[in-house]
């Protein structure tokens, strides 16, 4: 069987889905043994040459030469073997080639099932081989539909994969429609039953971090370091950074000229706050910074239980707790203490300096 067009079409498949010809051509051949076994007997001993070169297909049932025929499926008799070539001799291998037309329908249609199942998992193959190294990326797509439930479907990568961009993935406010282009982060890659599942993220603080290295040339260089991050989408983003190197300053040089840098990420989550602070190996230090904005006085820690009590002047109480406690709650995970916030004055009339006088004394 000569089939050019087909091995055409399978280059073609190759360069524009990146399904490997070889195991598509792989998929044939299964299909092709399990077509003739049920055409032939199961207990045939089938065998399928391809030749891409010469655009062949051949299918041949092989039996062994023998005296006296015991399985008539794998073996010939020398009499009827020599009918077809004189040189036969006993234990050669006989190979008559299969005429495809011979093919019963349930059996031809197997086959095509078998084929088209191949080169779907195939596909699957290449779509999650695809993006299962892009986790935690940052990838520009195209909104292709938004349900009514708010989840948004984005087209990405060259086989125009759709991505999903759940609700609680999205920046709280955030409105997208069709033929929108966003900015997303690869957050999670799933083969599943269905197929590969790529779910996206505009909320992830991985999203923040993927931005700034892509906006800050000191971190892509490792000069400045990301030590921790953390966010509350859509509300407030705080983020330690520290430089390996005494001559650059870690907080500017995210922040950058004029803010050119840290303002260019605030378009595009929206507004979102972000607070860029210093990290300190002194977790005294650490702390009283993760509270930015608010000026903090004093910080007494216990180390054991990392537990931290923070005073800080009265007028500035709301602003170190923050809208919802939420300036509080993300030093706390920044720093990885529990951080309890304090004013001066409730501080006085708690003892809480009586207390830290005797921790001295002690």
């Amino acid at each position: 069987m000569t089939s050019k067009d087909f091995f055409l079409a399978l280059d073609e498949l190759e360069k524009e889905k990146g399904i490997s010809k070889e195991k598509v051509i792989e998929s044939l051949e299964t299909a092709l043994t399990i077509a003739c076994k049920k055409n032939f007997g199961e207990a045939s001993n089938v065998i399928v040459k391809t030749n891409p070169d010469k655009f062949t297909i051949r299918a041949y049932i092989s039996k062994q030469v023998v005296e006296l025929v015991e399985t008539p499926e794998k073996e010939i008799s020398l009499e009827d073997a020599r009918l077809v070539k004189k040189s036969y001799k006993i234990g050669d291998e006989y190979l008559a080639e299969i005429d495809p037309r011979t093919f019963g329908r349930i059996a031809a249609q197997n086959a095509r099932q078998v084929i088209m199942n191949s080169l779907h998992q195939a596909e699957k193959d290449v779509t999650f081989s695809q993006f299962a190294d892009k986790e935690n990326e940052l990838l520009i797509g195209v909104v292709t539909r938004v349900k009514d439930d708010g989840t948004i479907f984005v087209e990405i990568g060259k086989n125009q994969m759709e991505g999903v961009l759940s609700v609680a993935e999205q920046i709280p406010g955030e409105k997208y429609y069709a033929g929108d282009r966003i900015k997303v982060l690869v957050k999670r890659v799933r083969d599943g039953v269905g197929g590969t599942q790529v779910m996206l993220s505009r909320a992830s603080y991985m999203f923040i971090k993927r931005m700034f290295e892509n906006e800050v040339p000191e971190i892509r260089a490792d000069i400045v370091q990301i030590k921790s991050i953390v966010r509350e989408a859509g509300f407030r983003t705080k983020m330690a950074v520290y430089s390996t190197d005494p001559e650059i300053d870690a907080v500017g040089a995210c922040v950058g000229n004029r803010g050119v840098r840290v303002n260019a990420i605030v378009a595009e989550i929206g507004g979102e706050k972000i607070d860029i602070i210093p990290w300190s190996n002194d977790i005294l230090d650490y702390i009283a910074r993760a509270l930015s904005p608010a000026k903090v006085l004093i910080v007494q820690a216990d180390e054991d239980n990392k537990e931290a009590k923070v005073i800080v002047p009265d007028e500035k109480l709301s602003l170190a707790i923050g809208k919802e406690g939420q300036n509080a709650r993300l030093a706390a995970k920044l720093t990885g203490w529990k951080i309890d916030v304090k004013s001066y004055t409730a501080a006085m009339q708690s003892g809480m300096f009586d207390d830290m006088s005797n921790d001295e004394g002690d």
